[in-house]
């Protein structure tokens, strides 16, 4: 079977996506790389667990719980938890232990559960008690906008903020496009034109360094499980 997502867009400027998926017959997944900050839940039984989760620089091979629910909250980028020290959580996540059927306790606020249909609920509650926060400088930036900084200082600021260079963030969202257009059945040699790789070639060392697998075999549907993935 593998593991079928639900996924939603948010009016929320806190809030890029909102999914839910359950996991069926698959131990394995490819987790693609993502420049967003994520906040997860799921439950195998009756036992919830909950974690934020940090960008990730790259697409790495994720165990799958077998039988298993998940929600996830995907923050809009920009969008951090702010008493986390962002840097050391790329690649990672921190798990939240004081968790019941009905709230979780996060940075000293119990709120409650997260669920697909009132993430903004919850990610409102959050923002009011300074746990997310959200920096605009971030989504101007990738916009085109040029701040009256130094290169430098707009570097420490996204490393600050979302834990990678401004660089990785748009290598990361166009690997990204990229693949979402190629399992669609966008022409392989359109994709990398429209999206302003050199060529192939480079096309191929993002899709394998971002994305984990081929463009044929996202093509093609023959590579296999693969994280939250859809048009931005």
């Amino acid at each position: 079977m593998g593991i079928e997502f639900d996924d939603r867009t948010s009016e929320s400027p806190y809030i890029e996506r909102v999914w839910r998926s359950r996991s069926d017959g698959v131990d394995r997944m490819t987790s693609i790389a993502t420049a967003h900050w994520t906040l997860v839940a799921w439950r195998a039984g009756t036992a919830w667990r909950v974690a934020a989760q940090g960008p990730e620089s790259g697409a790495t091979t994720a165990r799958v719980p077998t039988e298993t629910e998940f929600v996830g909250i995907r923050l809009s980028l920009g969008t951090t938890f702010e008493p986390m020290p962002t840097g050391r959580l790329v690649d990672g996540g921190a798990e939240f232990a004081d968790v019941s059927r009905h709230s979780v306790r996060i940075f000293g606020h119990t709120v409650p559960l997260l669920g697909y249909d009132d993430a903004e609920d919850l990610v409102r509650r959050m923002a009011r008690a300074g746990v997310v926060v959200r920096d605009p400088l971030v989504r101007d930036v990738l916009g085109g906008w040029l701040p009256d900084v130094t290169d430098r200082t707009v570097r420490r600021h996204f490393a600050r903020v979302t834990g990678l260079t401004p660089g990785a963030v748009r290598q990361i969202e166009r690997a990204r496009t990229a693949a979402a257009l190629i399992r669609t059945g966008a022409p392989i040699a359109d994709v990398a034109h429209d999206l302003g790789y050199y060529d192939q070639p480079h096309l191929a060392r993002s899709l394998d360094r971002f994305i984990g697998h081929t463009a044929t075999a996202l093509r093609d549907g023959t590579s296999g499980q693969l994280s939250l993935l859809y048009k931005t």
